[in-house]
């Protein structure tokens, strides 16, 4: 990437979606999304790997180009611009459980890159940033429901 193209830079983040064993109904819906929300001009994807865990732990990574038939998401291979390093691969790894499959996905945020463009242009950095996890979300909900119904 240039100079330039760096600068004009959007927010870049990464998510790692595990299937445990046994819960693995891939139907194609997930890669048309994916390809909905780059078509769209919201996302682009920059890495996507696909990890597998063996029962006794073995973890094997493919590069989504390496993955055989791509069905829809062959437009995307060409733009792949393989980030993820060994070490990233090893370490993602870690939080699965073994005989699951995970997909990694590393997207720049282009709906924000022109407010992160103009906030470095004004001189600001990020410092932090975060995520709140659906799950999380829920749970909040569900235990606020429950100090309702029972007053306590």
């Amino acid at each position: 990437m240039s100079e330039y193209e760096l600068s004009e830079l959007g927010p870049v983040d990464y998510l790692v979606i595990e299937f445990p064993e046994g819960h693995q109904n891939f139907t194609g819906e997930i890669a048309e999304e994916l390809l909905n929300l780059v078509d769209a001009g919201t996302i682009r994807v920059i890495d996507a790997i696909i990890l597998t865990k063996d029962e006794d732990g073995a973890v094997d990574a493919v590069e989504l180009s390496d993955a055989g038939d791509l069905g829809p998401l062959v437009q995307l291979e060409a733009q792949l611009a393989e980030l993820l390093a060994v070490e990233d691969v090893a370490h993602l790894a870690n939080a699965m459980d073994p005989g699951s499959v995970a997909g990694v996905l590393v997207y720049e945020n282009l709906w924000a890159a022109p407010f992160a463009s103009a906030a470095r242009r004004a001189g600001g950095q990020l410092i932090a940033n975060g995520r709140i996890p659906i799950q999380a979300i829920i749970a909040s909900l569900e235990a606020d429901e429950e100090l309702e119904t029972t007053g306590a």
